[in-house]
């Protein structure tokens, strides 16, 4: 099913121009414009159901254009993060080698 509508959103892409015609540069500013989106949104207090799925979107895109799809970046950050040890500090968790410096 996620596959399914990762495809989709792909074609999506595709069907504007938004791979061939776009680069990793300018797709990464429209992914900053979309996560500043969710900032505004978390300040506020509104929902962010929209904001998470349109940074999703461009993920697809980058992702695409680097050979690589959402469920192979999200299975390469568990295998990096799985075994992680650390604490959290001010609401953020701090990977234990960060501890250190």
């Amino acid at each position: 099913m996620s596959n399914d509508i990762e495809n989709k959103i792909l074609q999506w892409h595709k069907d504007r121009n938004l791979i061939e015609g776009s680069t990793d540069s300018a797709q990464f500013e429209k992914l900053l414009e979309e996560v500043w989106e969710l900032e505004d949104n978390i300040e506020s207090c509104q929902p962010v159901i929209d904001d998470i799925g349109d940074i999703m979107v461009v993920l697809v895109n980058i992702a695409h254009r680097n050979k690589l799809t959402l469920w192979e970046c999200m299975y390469h950050a568990y295998q990096d993060i799985k075994d992680r040890k650390g604490r959290m500090i001010n609401g953020i968790f701090v990977k234990e080698s960060d501890l250190d410096n």
